[in-house]
């Protein structure tokens, strides 16, 4: 996994609430297990018209904004299904970090385990970095995770948030759930070892 230190990119103001991962990646494209390839899907049913053509009211199809990198956006972000396409979607297309005053619990876990920083703030702090993404000269913002704060384009203000120590861990040392076990593979590779000497009849020969 892509470690998350300081990250510089425009960030894009999504003005939705309950966004459900239906909407971020439809229930069609959850066949495959690869996590590539779905950030061209991310929210197609608001990215694209039925008959195929973009939709250019939707924010990520303003050029302002089609490089995004960071994505401002209502509470509840990730309700719905649990699915991890979800987050893979948003990764693909290049989403590094999600601000929202709220996320659904497993879409909130799933970002961890995939690189992403879901960054909770009051409801008015997300409203102020909303309006500086539409009104500065540069929607460029940096997200440092070493620091804690996100360094807005308007005056170079810094705004500070919270994250558990566990979660900015892992991210600052690019680790999931597989990367944070095998952190300890010396220690289960000593503990088979003796495993099997002291219990031979459980490990059988081949």
């Amino acid at each position: 996994m892509q470690p998350f230190t300081i990250h510089t990119g425009i960030a894009a103001p999504l003005d939705a609430v309950n966004v459900d991962t239906d909407a971020i990646i439809p229930k069609q494209h959850l066949k495959t297990i690869k996590r590539t390839g779905l950030g061209k899907a991310l929210f197609e049913e608001w990215r694209y018209h039925h008959h195929g053509g973009e939709n250019p009211d939707f924010v990520l199809n303003h050029p302002r904004f089609r490089e995004a990198s960071i994505l401002i956006t209502g509470a509840n972000f990730g309700c719905g299904s649990s699915r991890e396409h979800a987050p893979w979607a948003l990764l693909d297309y290049g989403i590094r970090c999600v601000i929202a005053p709220s996320f659904a619990d497993i879409f909130h876990n799933n970002c961890f385990n995939n690189g992403i920083l879901p960054v909770i703030l009051p409801q008015e702090e997300v409203d102020a970095l909303k309006r500086e993404a539409h009104e500065a000269p540069d929607p460029t913002f940096t997200v440092d995770l070493h620091r804690k704060v996100i360094v807005r384009p308007m005056g170079n203000r810094e705004l500070a948030f919270e994250i558990d120590d566990h979660g900015r861990g892992r991210l600052l040392e690019g680790l999931d759930h597989v990367g944070l076990t095998m952190v300890k593979a010396q220690q289960i590779d000593s503990f088979e070892s003796k495993h099997r000497l002291s219990q031979p009849w459980l490990h059988p020969a081949g």
